[in-house]
């Protein structure tokens, strides 16, 4: 049964590994400071490659002011579900080119994985949604609307004027989403829930203007060590969150052992764990702090001053059920109530995202379970994400009434945002079979 998809994708595959090399070498960062027209030219190939799976009234749509997504859409039987894809067509910055092993948007496979920036995070979503789709012909049982953000990658700024813009365009029943992950090489997972995401800019100012630090040392504190303290109050000794009132909860073990996350995130010897309870609820469930820069005088500027004012970004990614303006609230109290020695304390807010919690029943879902059952030849699991996607909550408000899917097609040694980035071949073509049997059975 279905066998004549896989035979279909395995066929495709030179062609997905072609289109996905093409993808990668365009440099498609949207983050400001980078070529928009580069993401352009990203969206017109990704338009191009649509048509040629044979998707009708491909077109690049268009919001004043951001960078432009790709549509295309390919009917099925009347009365069948409209089932959105999406994926986003932008990528992360590559960061510094010393550390890659060859030239970011030049990819290279080896031993089954193809590498460059991209590659998992997202085209890969992008290529598994082409060749599912060409994997079913002109023998397609539901109605297929495909939508490739260009803004993801700097927090869809845009996405709820687009929705909004071409609400009645994208209408849908069921809304996939490829922009999440496997647990494992091999290993077909439905993403159930993701934390949320807030974030500031702290600022610790203590003299207006800076003096000589052997003259008046020993008077008033520098920002600097003013601002590390302030820093180092959001965390108990043993690496627990101290904020005040935050969400948190439990998560199923599920298999993850501490030798296989070091393997995934090679921390240095003897590093310690983190705050308290498994594994997977640290990495889901309970709310996390990062300091993502800190602006003071570089180290190659630094004179004999006392440095009068420091700033530092800092990030909260937050629990399912956590309400993100409560939780800014929360922060941004707790990082003024920790300025020492009377120490100015300003905080400028910064992004809001939602946590989400999805509802993994029905008959989407087990039409999307028998897929990957058969894609992948596993048995699928259902795994919690501590990242953040703010999107998915733009488009269940949207179309309260659609089924959201969250899968993709990463696996944890893809390193996405960073360098090496590489994604699993074998895995997009498993994977375009799971989503063409699901197709399949949801007609049905």
């Amino acid at each position: 049964m279905h066998d004549d998809l896989r035979s279909a994708v395995s066929a495709d595959s030179p062609r997905i590994r072609d289109e996905l090399d093409r993808m990668v070498r365009i440099p498609s960062v949207s983050a400001p400071g980078y070529p928009p027209a580069e993401v352009r030219r990203s969206a017109e190939f990704v338009a191009e490659l649509m048509s040629e799976a044979g998707l009708d009234d491909v077109h690049l749509l268009e919001i004043d002011g951001a960078h432009p997504a790709v549509y295309g859409e390919k009917s099925g039987p009347a009365g069948a579900p409209t089932v959105l894809l999406y994926a986003h067509h932008d990528v992360q910055p590559p960061g510094p080119a010393d550390q890659w092993e060859t030239s970011p948007f030049i990819p290279f496979v080896r031993e089954g994985r193809m590498y460059g920036r991209g590659s998992a995070d997202d085209k890969a979503g992008i290529a598994l949604h082409l060749a599912s789709i060409r994997a079913l012909g002109n023998d397609l049982p539901v109605t297929i609307k495909v939508f490739i953000e260009g803004e993801e990658e700097i927090g869809s700024g845009h996405l709820v004027d687009f929705l909004s813009t071409y609400q009645e365009l994208l209408q849908p029943d069921v809304i996939i989403i490829a922009d999440a992950g496997n647990w494992r090489i091999g290993t077909p997972t439905l993403t159930t829930s993701l934390r949320g995401l807030v974030d500031c800019k702290v600022t610790v100012r203590t003299l207006k203007y800076a003096v000589h630090s052997g003259s008046f040392g020993g008077i008033y504190p520098d920002a600097n060590i003013a601002l590390a303290r302030v820093i180092a109050s959001l965390h108990h000794d043993d690496g627990s969150i101290a904020i005040e009132g935050l969400v948190e909860s439990d998560a199923d073990p599920l298999d993850l052992s501490l030798e296989e996350l070091a393997q995934q995130t090679l921390p240095v010897d003897g590093l310690e764990l983190m705050g308290h309870g498994t594994l997977t609820s640290r990495l889901w469930t309970r709310p996390s702090i990062s300091v993502l820069a800190i602006d003071s005088v570089p180290i190659s500027e630094a004179i004999n001053q006392i440095v009068p004012v420091a700033s530092a970004k800092v990030s909260l990614r937050i629990a399912p059920g956590q309400n993100p303006k409560e939780a800014l609230t929360a922060l941004t109290e707790h990082l003024k109530a920790a300025a020492p020695w009377g120490a100015s304390v300003t905080v400028d807010p910064g992004a809001l995202g939602s946590a989400i919690d999805l509802e993994t029943t029905g008959p989407v879902y087990d039409a999307y379970r028998e897929g990957m059952r058969l894609g992948y030849g596993a048995e699928p699991v259902e795994a919690g994400m501590g990242g953040s996607i703010p999107f998915v909550a733009a488009f269940r408000e949207r179309y309260p009434q659609a089924t959201v899917l969250l899968v993709g097609v990463a696996d944890p040694t893809s390193r996405y945002h960073g360098p090496n980035e590489s994604v699993e071949l074998a895995d997009i073509e498993s994977a375009a079979v799971a989503q063409a049997v699901a197709f399949r059975e949801l007609g049905s």
